[in-house]
């Protein structure tokens, strides 16, 4: 899927974000700036994650004896003492985002295997949600002290934990792993926009509603409705535990047509109504 956000080749950083527990040394935007050369590899000395967001004749190559072309929606992964190179061909175009960071909290993660050398390249799309997510974790808004330091490594943090269980999904259902993590993401309610439909859904992923259901529940064993029921359920059920929804409230909030098809929908997922439920975690 083509990138279509706006684009400013531009960094990110005007100075390293450091803490206790690791930083980010530089971040930004690149465009058609000069790819490394696989006959003279780079060793960078720290990590970097690099997003492509589009490229023609894209590479990748390490020390190790991986060799791969990239596209848009190409994810890499750079450690700190293994010679790589990326880039596209003499002439061809390129977009990407880039990411250099250091640290204990990286250095742990290398060591339990989650920042990987031998898998630096998968994909994680749609190109459009990644580059956004990418920018708002890591661009600070403002401030410059160790409490901006902190919260824009955390942001950073949850995206590439993010983008390492889009691979991780992947491994495990090789060709619709990436499409089928962003899909359960949406169907959810984590857009802004609340609640989408699945056929809503389906064209955020890049397939038709038809194709999206068929392969959603031969991977899932469940519809994207029966997925999304179960998940607003669950969020009812942690706004009655916590006492601060009416069910007239969360039925609306949840986007059931009235308090009916609410507590219908309810029993058939827990077993109970909501009343029953309420009940039963506040006493009663």
């Amino acid at each position: 899927m083509p990138y279509r956000g706006k684009f400013r080749a531009q960094p990110w950083l005007e100075s390293p974000l450091m803490t206790p527990a690791g930083g980010l040394q530089l971040a930004g935007a690149l465009e058609d700036n000069p790819g490394l050369d696989p006959g003279a590899m780079r060793i960078l000395g720290s990590y970097a994650l690099i997003y492509i967001l589009a490229a023609e004749g894209g590479y990748y190559a390490d020390a190790n004896g991986v060799r791969r072309d990239l596209t848009g929606g190409d994810v890499v992964l750079i450690v700190p003492e293994l010679a790589h190179a990326y880039g596209t061909k003499a002439g061809g175009r390129w977009r990407h985002l880039y990411v250099v960071f250091a640290g204990p909290q990286f250095d742990l993660w290398r060591e339990r295997g989650l920042l990987d050398p031998a898998r630096p390249v998968w994909r994680a799309e749609p190109v459009d949600f990644w580059a956004r997510r990418m920018e708002e974790a890591v661009r600070p808004d403002e401030g410059s002290g160790p409490a901006t330091a902190l919260r824009i490594l955390g942001g950073f943090l949850e995206v590439l934990a993010a983008l390492l269980a889009v691979r991780e999904a992947e491994a495990r259902n090789p060709g619709g792993g990436a499409w089928l993590e962003e899909s359960q993401r949406l169907l959810a309610g984590s857009e802004p926009s609340g609640w989408l439909k699945p056929q809503a859904v389906a064209g955020k992923v890049g397939l038709s509603y038809e194709n999206f259901r068929k392969q959603f529940a031969a991977r899932t064993g469940e519809s994207p409705g029966q997925f999304q029921k179960r998940r607003r359920i669950d969020r009812a059920q942690s706004a009655i535990y916590h006492g601060d929804r009416t069910l007239k409230d969360l039925a609306e909030e949840l986007k059931f047509c009235d308090v009916f098809h609410f507590s219908k929908a309810f029993k058939q997922v827990t077993g109970m109504t909501p009343s029953d439920f309420r009940r039963k975690v506040r006493g009663g």
